[in-house]
């Protein structure tokens, strides 16, 4: 047997995984399937490769799955190889932004004491309740909404950062028009002002009209700040003035149908595409 018959038959043993291509993916876990070592995840694109969408990934490594729920951002390498691909190197994205703001927030989270650095709520948990202020005078009371799915992000109208509370609002935006069959009878949205002393009810209102946004299934809150500071610290967001603006960290909170919390998004780097794909899969549950 000549040297050249051993490499070929090496090569058809090994299969043809020396010829996998492999693409760096990102996307948010919508639902995860330990006995079938595999997870459904809604992805961004893949360039050169298929466009964004949610689709099934297995694992040939069921450790590939430790600590993963419905709801985390993540990144992975899904390797394509001739008739099979598979994911691999799964891990949790972590939002590290560059910006002055959340770098700040972060910083300021650090000197705060104890008793207003209580541990965010996390998924699985109930939610607390709370009642706010909408942009019509109306008072909204979360344990109402029960029986909904409720989405939730924190925002200040003059924000001057087009991405930051405006990327935010307009991932809102894109949701009430993909579910606007759906909208007040499967799923509210609640915007919270963490500007309260300006973002009355006539402020809000202006701006919710911007947003096309119906006072019925999609509320801009505001209150007292006491009661929107405690709103805020259920999910880690963290807000301070500083030299006429406020700075912040970035939250989007999914609440599923019996309360509690489905997920805590942090950041701006999921697209509203993602942000939808999840809220369906929670209004599916």
């Amino acid at each position: 047997m000549t040297r050249r018959t051993l490499l070929a038959l090496s090569a058809a043993v090994a299969g043809t995984a020396w010829g996998a291509k492999r693409y760096a993916v990102t996307g948010i876990i919508l639902k995860i399937d330990l006995a079938r070592r595999s997870f459904v995840a809604s992805i961004a694109a893949i360039p050169g490769y298929m466009e964004a969408m949610s689709m099934l990934f297995s694992v040939r490594d069921s450790k590939e799955l430790a600590g993963l729920q419905p709801g985390a951002h993540v990144e992975f390498t899904l390797v394509v190889d001739t008739g099979d691909s598979w994911a691999e190197g799964v891990r949790i994205h972590q939002f590290v932004s560059m910006e002055q703001e959340p770098l700040l927030a972060r910083r300021l989270q650090l000197l705060q004491g104890a008793a207003e650095s209580a541990k965010p709520l996390t998924a699985g948990q109930p939610v607390p309740d709370f009642t706010l202020t909408d942009q019509a005078g109306q008072r909204v009371t979360l344990s109402r909404l029960a029986g909904k799915v409720v989405a939730v992000t924190f925002i200040y109208t003059s924000c001057p950062l087009p991405n930051y509370c405006f990327r935010l609002s307009n991932n809102f935006g894109r949701l009430n028009q993909r579910f606007s069959t759906r909208m007040g009878r499967d799923l509210i949205l609640l915007s919270i002002s963490f500007d309260p002393v300006h973002d009355q009810p006539d402020v809000l209102a202006k701006y919710a009209f911007t947003w096309k946004a119906d006072s019925k299934s999609w509320h801009f809150l505001t209150g007292a700040l006491p009661d929107v500071q405690s709103v805020c610290r259920q999910f880690g967001l963290n807000f301070w003035q500083d030299e006429g603006l406020l700075t912040h960290s970035l939250h989007t909170i999914v609440i599923d149908r019996e309360g509690k919390l489905a997920a805590d998004f942090e950041g701006n780097e999921f697209t509203a595409e993602q942000l939808g794909d999840f809220v369906l899969s929670v209004m599916q549950r």
